[in-house]
């Protein structure tokens, strides 16, 4: 644990980052945030990351979700959750490397946008938030999300290029075609892809057998 991060600190953090996400949808509620920590410290101890910043980074990744699912995606969270994080932490009187550090790697944290996470722990924090987008977990966030905003249960015909997120058409699939099946080549660190591997492989055979069942094949 870094020197600059004390037990006081993460505790005070903890739980200013909790109440973030009072009234948080499944699929990125505080459940997520615990899962992505565990995977920080997991990946963060094989790559020698500083845990620290690491466990800060974590907590605080996602404060800025809410905005962006209140605006259905026009507030990008991790712009608007950086900007929080950093209020909080020097309103906390945190070293103020760890504060550069900690909004780095949330700043950095989204797949889409956002730019390309540098550091140690902003590539770690990537991956650890990017795994529990895949997998049996990633699988059933996809389908929470889904629901979350209205979608349909499955189309296995359908053409992303002519649906829109946050609409009927944002179902599952959609989000493992656009997004989810590309995660596993996007890791940073040795460990993260080591990871991702088995959690692509379950994924994919999960979405094929989804496939055929709707077609009645299976």
């Amino acid at each position: 644990m870094s020197l600059a991060v004390t037990p006081e600190l993460l505790a005070r953090v903890r739980a200013e980052a909790r109440a973030c996400f009072r009234g948080a949808g499944g699929s990125h509620d505080w459940d997520h945030t615990e899962r992505v920590l565990r995977l920080c410290l997991k990946i963060g101890r094989k790559e020698k990351a500083d845990l620290g910043v690491l466990t800060l980074a974590a907590l605080l990744h996602d404060i800025g979700r809410r905005a962006e699912d209140r605006s259905r995606g026009r507030i990008c969270h991790a712009r608007s959750g950086a900007a929080a994080a950093r209020a909080i932490l020097e309103r906390l009187g945190c070293d103020k490397a760890a504060v550069r550090a900690v909004v780095d790697g949330i700043r950095t944290h989204r797949f889409r946008r956002g730019g390309e996470p540098r550091t140690l722990e902003a590539r770690v924090l990537f991956d650890a938030d990017k795994l529990d987008s895949i997998g049996a977990v990633g699988v059933g966030r996809a389908f929470q999300f889904a629901g979350e905003v209205g979608a349909r249960l499955h189309d296995k015909d359908i053409d992303v290029r002519k649906t829109k997120p946050y609409t009927r058409e944002d179902t599952a699939y959609r989000e493992y075609l656009v997004k989810l099946s590309r995660v596993r080549d996007r890791m940073t660190t040795r460990e993260g892809r080591r990871l991702a591997a088995g959690r692509h492989r379950f994924m994919a055979a999960f979405f094929a057998r989804l496939n055929k069942e709707t077609e009645g094949t299976l």
